[in-house]
This record gives C-alpha cells, sequence and structure tokens, in this order.
C-alpha cells in the first residue's frame, strides 16, 4: 500500500516531535481522527504524564488524553527510533529568539539531525515550527538528505505553518484552514492529503518558502497594526479622548476597518516573535524591516507606560511607588489560558520590581512562575481584605472568571489595560487609553 492510500484510508502512523502548545493538539487531532499516533519529547515528566492520561496544555483536557492513551491510538515516548514504523512525522518544536533577538533554531536542527538514522523510504515530514524563509529546504532538507534518500523521489518533506490560538474556542485545528508548501509537487500533494483527514480545508501554495512567509505575514499583520493601536491609544490619553469608544465607533464601518484594540504589550509565543524572524531574514539580505521595527518599538514600550500610570495615579494619592504594594491581576498573556509566555505582565511586574514596589499578583489560570531563579506564587483567592491591601490593582489579563466588582470596590487605585471597566469616571480607575477630559 503507497502512502498517499495509507493517508486516506487512516491506516498510516503518525510521528510528533515536540508536545507543547501546538505539537499536543495536533497529536490528538490526528488520534481522534482514527490515526495510531506516537508523540516524542524531550521532556521526561511530559511523557510521563501523558501516559498516564494527564495533558500538560490548557486546550486539551486530560479526559481526551485518558481515552486516547487507553485507545491505544495515543502514546508518547523519547525514543526517535520509532520513526522507523512510522509514515509521516509532524515537527513541531520551540523556535525562539536567542539574547541578542536572533532566531534560534537549534530545536529544528537537533530534531532533524537525530531523525536522520531512522529516516526510511516513502517517509512524509512535515515541518510547523515558525521560522524564516528558507529554513524547510536549506536546514532541514539538506539534513535529512544525509540520510541518502532523496527528497520528492523517496522521502517527501513540507512545511506547514501552525495556526493553533491557545483558549480560542471558535476557531480549532478543525475550522481553520491549513496552509501547506512542499518542496516538490508530489511533497505538496502528500502534505494536503495528510492535513486534510483533521482539516476542513488546506491551502496549497507553490513552495516551503511561500509557506513560511505566510506565516510570518499573518503575525507581522497583527504585531503592526495592535502597535498602531497602542500608540493611537498613547494619542486619546493626551487628547483627552476615549480610544475605546473611538475604536467601537469605527469598527461599525463594513469595510476597510478591521478592530485591535491596545493593551500592556505583545505576549505569546507567535506575535512578539515572528516579526522578527522576518527582520531577521531581511538584514541578512541587507533590507530593513522597518515597519517591523516601529511597531516593536511601541509595543514594547507599552509595560513601561503601564507603570507611568501607576506611578502617576499613586503620586495623584500621596504615595510614592518605591515600598508600595502592587497587585497584578492576570499574568498570563491573554485572557482565560495559562499561558505566560512573552506576557507582557512579567515585564511589568519586572520593571515595578526595579523601581521599588513590593509586587504580587493573582491569575486564576496560573498557580506560579518562575522568578528570579524560583517559583512565585500567585494569590490562591482575592476578597475584599486582600484587595485593601495593596495600594494599587493593575489588571493586565481579563480573565473572564474574576470577580471585577469586588476589585472596584475595595481596590485604592485601579488601572485597567484591558477595558474591563468601559464606562469607569471613578477618580481612582485609570483607563489605558483614555485621557482626562479638559
Amino acid at each position: 500500500m503507497n502512502l498517499q492510500s495509507a493517508i486516506n484510508n487512516r491506516s498510516a502512523k503518525i510521528g510528533v516531535i515536540g508536545l507543547g502548545y501546538v505539537g499536543l493538539p495536533v497529536a490528538t487531532a490526528f488520534a481522534e481522527a482514527g490515526f495510531t499516533v506516537f508523540g516524542i519529547d524531550v521532556n521526561d515528566s511530559i511523557v510521563n504524564a501523558l501516559n498516564q492520561g494527564k495533558s500538560h496544555v490548557g486546550d486539551i483536557s486530560d479526559e481526551t488524553v485518558k481515552t486516547l492513551i487507553d485507545s491505544g491510538r495515543f502514546a508518547a515516548g523519547s525514543d526517535y527510533a520509532h520513526i522507523t514504523n512510522l509514515d509521516a512525522v509532524i515537527i513541531c518544536v520551540p523556535t525562539p529568539l536567542n539574547k541578542v533577538k536572533d532566531p534560534d533554531v537549534s530545536f529544528i536542527i537537533s530534531v532533524t539531525e537525530k531523525m536522520v538514522p531512522h529516516i526510511h523510504k516513502d517517509l512524509l515530514v512535515v515541518l510547523e515550527s515558525t521560522t524564516y524563509p528558507g529554513t524547510t529546504r536549506e536546514l532541514v532538507m539538506e539534513t535529512l538528505e544525509q540520510s541518502g534518500l532523496k527528497v520528492g523521489k523517496e522521502i517527501y518533506l513540507c512545511y506547514s505553518p501552525e495556526r493553533i490560538d491557545p483558549g480560542n474556542e471558535t476557531y480549532t485545528l478543525k475550522n481553520t484552514p491549513k496552509v501547506v508548501g512542499g518542496v516538490t509537487e508530489t511533497c505538496t500533494r502528500l502534505g494536503t492529503e495528510l492535513y486534510s483527514q483533521i482539516a476542513t480545508e488546506v491551502v496549497p501554495v507553490s513552495s516551503p518558502e511561500a509557506a513560511e512567509m505566510v506565516k510570518l505575514l499573518e503575525n507581522t499583520f497583527r504585531s503592526i497594526n495592535i502597535g498602531l493601536a497602542n500608540e493611537i491609544a498613547l494619542m486619546c490619553e493626551k487628547l483627552g479622548i476615549d480610544m475605546w469608544e473611538v475604536t467601537d465607533a469605527a469598527a461599525t464601518k463594513p469595510f476597510g476597518f478591521m478592530k485591535f484594540t491596545p493593551g500592556p504589550g505583545l505576549g505569546g509565543h507567535c506575535i512578539p516573535i515572528d516579526p522578527q524572524y522576518l527582520a531577521w531574514k531581511m538584514r541578512s539580505l541587507d533590507y530593513r524591516a522597518k515597519f517591523i521595527e516601529l511597531a516593536q518599538d511601541i509595543n514594547t514600550h507599552m509595560p513601561h507606560h503601564v507603570v507611568e500610570l501607576v506611578s502617576d495615579g499613586l503620586n495623584h494619592q500621596g504615595h510614592a511607588l518605591k515600598n508600595s504594594r502592587i497587585l497584578l491581576c492576570g499574568i498570563a498573556y491573554k485572557r482565560d489560558i495559562d499561558d505566560v509566555r512573552e506576557s507582557p505582565a512579567l515585564d511589568v511586574l519586572k520593571l515595578l520590581e526595579e523601581d521599588g514596589a513590593e509586587v504580587e499578583f493573582y491569575d486564576p489560570n496560573v498557580e506560579g512562575i518562575r522568578w528570579n531563579g524560583g517559583t512565585k506564587k500567585g494569590l490562591p483567592e482575592l476578597n475584599q481584605d486582600a484587595i485593601q491591601s495593596f495600594k494599587a490593582v493593575v489588571i493586565l489579563a481579563d480573565h473572564s472568571d474574576v470577580d471585577y466588582t469586588l476589585i472596584r470596590k475595595n481596590a485604592n487605585l485601579i488601572v485597567d489595560t484591558r477595558n474591563v471597566y468601559p464606562d469607569a469616571d471613578d477618580d481612582n480607575i485609570i483607563r489605558l487609553g483614555v485621557g482626562k477630559k479638559n
């Protein structure tokens, strides 16, 4: 039986390397579609937990994992030798920025090198990790062909950008179109067949470079427009205008406008990072990505602006920021998730502590964070006494299961960066993007 037939009748065995926020949803989607899936991860604690039916990803329940484990359709391990028994392998490893903000593709390199001894004919390999145009062909293909097998003839290689949005219950892997670009037409066809088993629409493009650029365009678009929203918010504060009112009114236009809202900064693994991959690639070609640089400047300034709002509010009440107890409400990077990767709340926390404030946080979805070489625990609950013990409460993630009425009744000062108090004109509430009227 050939590879295409095995994919179509779902007898193909699928491997997923990297079982994080992207890899685990991909693995469970294929397993729920009837495929036998083997997940590979270097973290033994994650592997052991998954094999016991316990999920570490908020969007995937323990019940889902346990059902798939018990059915035999999913298992996890760390041994790359399993690849010899697989028909397709999907790579979902992290691609962070290094300390100087350059792309770190070391995980991709490490994975592909470990795959080489176990590669066999008629194996389909798909890279999903976000990266710069050229990675699939220049790094992954060259490494895989060290096996002696030729891509496009004996093995097959595609790039398909992940489009997972943690916490989004409306758009999932199933109903979000999947982009696929293969090294050859046969690669693209096989990649399209594979993802057609779990997605209602697959969009083939002409090359892996085009598919890589799709992902960077999507998130650069978001970064730049969020940067614009943030700058308009700063303008509105100076002009005495309500940014949120302006945005809602502009959004009534049925064409030519897409609503973006301001906030305390960018968070998550995609929007703060992906544009920098593109900017880095263009610098290597002696081209300066001006829009990306400008948006980054504005967006990375927002945590500093939030701290300025806190300091100004305290000064107005006769208090100094130094030695004041400050509560951050929401440490995750957006509402109703437990993901703190690149969260702007972490920047706000760091800046406040550097200015001498005593800072705690409350987040119903995050029990603790790694901080200063250890673990910083959040408050276990919010109550009247706890809120009143702080000089200020800063709302950084508008989780739906937080009692904002309780905060409003008991907080000495509130800095609202998410518009949870849209009509507030209380003297003790400072709203991001809303200036005082003359």
